[in-house]
């Protein structure tokens, strides 16, 4: 079993990359660090580079060979009191941010509390009756009887680009909103980005679209977690073999004293009874709160572990047609110093108060979206999955005469009084579709292209 990645080898690391204001490479790196004494191999170095990212100690740009780890600056203190009141913090949260904001030094190191999974119910609710009721009132669409992801759905583009943008900008991605809008709608990466930068993003794209077109099957359990991390950690860890997979190595935090637990079996366990506990929760927004909670402090992977749990918080919101969680618009001290409550002090006050004006920040922005889109088709709705097939097909097996593969499908699947009516919505789509719709028929930008060239079609 590997052994704990300690504080002092992260700081030791970070310390010589702040002499190269201008960037240094790993192998200057390494002739730093050999210089001052410390000697490790690359693999070793590279985890404790990429722990030092996660937690944006440092960022780094190029890839391969020309990579290039570069210090983070710290902020001065007239740039930082805006984000400290953007949020209004509980009096309980505010003893949490006092204890997190002081030097590492200060801050006892603690492991995995056992307790603070089992005590769950009897310590819960973490959210109480008049926060649960208040986020009921504001998140509501008014839609529980149609399918499940329908208000999802009907935000699906905004969502795309705003949750992708968001966690990614809470992992220290330094893509801009618009350069995320550019990239998502059009398939185009910003110029001077780092490689895993776009890979990261392009990521949080899929797992959106996974989450809210598998509605119906995902849930806290297994399949979904897994093929959660899956898709948000593809391309991006050192060992594929890792995607999807619970961990089998001792993690370290960057900036934290906690460590996470080290033993499979353990984290196999705690894993499972983790999710089965959110399973058994019944109100939505209780779940996702401890959903973020409880990922985020278990670490069940290698890496991608906030990742996931952000993502996953908006299970119950999609699976309920409220409205999604897109962390839009929350700084990232106060959503990084929340993390570090519930690791360091098992305290859940000032992530709460991060996750319920979060909350009320995505509301503002996605109602208003879907007032203005107006209120569903329900023949669209109810032949969504029909639509997606046929449009699919279309694109992706052209056979130069759509109209007699949509008029025969058409035949064999819709009854015969919806059938003029969904041949007219099927063309209507196919004579609409451009690269800034497809992701909500699952295509790919590449798969538009190769249509596109073959048939003159979809052109704007």
């Amino acid at each position: 079993m590997p052994k704990h990645i300690a504080e002092q080898e992260l700081r030791q690391i970070e310390e010589r990359i702040a002499a190269y204001p201008r960037g240094v490479g790993i192998t200057g790196l390494e002739e730093a660090l050999s210089m001052a004494g410390i000697v490790m191999n690359r693999r070793s170095l590279l985890r404790r580079l990429s722990i030092l990212i996660e937690s944006s100690r440092i960022r780094a740009t190029g890839a391969f060979k020309g990579r290039v780890y570069w210090p983070i600056m710290p902020e001065s203190a007239e740039a930082a009191e805006p984000e400290e009141s953007l949020i209004p913090l509980s009096e309980a949260g505010r003893e949490v941010r006092s204890y997190v904001s002081q030097p590492i030094q200060r801050r006892e190191p603690v492991g995995y509390q056992r307790d603070f999974l089992l005590s769950y119910p009897d310590s819960g609710p973490y959210l109480d009756d008049a926060t649960r009721a208040h986020l009921h009132q504001i998140g509501r669409s008014h839609q529980e009887a149609l399918p499940a992801g329908t208000m999802a759905r009907q935000v699906m583009g905004r969502l795309l680009i705003d949750l992708s943008w968001a966690s990614s900008y809470l992992e220290g991605n330094t893509y801009s909103m618009l350069e995320t809008e550019r990239l998502i709608s059009f398939g185009q990466a910003a110029e001077g980005k780092d490689v895993l930068e776009t890979q990261m993003i392009l990521n949080h794209k899929q797992a959106i679209e996974f989450l809210v077109e598998a509605a119906d099957e995902i849930g806290f359990n297994r399949y979904s977690i897994l093929n959660l991390h899956a898709i948000l950690s593809d391309n991006l860890l050192p060992d594929p073999e890792a995607c999807g997979r619970l961990r089998q190595i001792a993690v370290g935090i960057g900036g934290s004293v906690y460590s996470p637990l080290s033993t499979p079996q353990l984290l196999d366990e705690y894993f499972h009874l983790a999710l089965d506990m959110a399973t058994a929760i019944t109100d939505p927004f209780e779940q996702s709160f401890f959903a973020l909670v409880h990922l985020s402090y278990l670490q069940p992977f290698e890496d991608v572990n906030k990742r996931v749990a952000r993502l996953a918080a908006n299970i119950p919101l999609v699976k309920h047609n409220l409205c999604p969680l897109s962390f839009i618009d929350v700084p990232k001290r106060s959503y990084v110093e929340g993390i570090l409550g519930v690791y360091e002090l098992n305290r859940i006050e000032l992530l709460r108060d991060v996750f319920v004006w979060g909350y009320e920040r995505s509301v503002k922005r996605y109602l208003s979206t879907r007032e203005e889109l107006g209120e569903p088709d329900p023949f669209r709705m109810k032949y969504r999955s029909a639509l997606t097939e046929v449009i699919r097909h279309v694109v992706l097996q052209p056979t130069g005469d759509d109209r007699e593969f949509v008029n025969a499908w058409t035949t064999e699947h819709i009854p015969e009084d919806n059938r003029q009516r969904f041949i007219s919505l099927v063309h209507a789509e196919l004579k609409g579709l451009h690269e800034g719709n497809i992701a909500r028929f699952r295509l790919r930008p590449a798969e538009f292209k190769v249509w596109q060239e073959k048939t003159g079609k979809g052109e704007r």
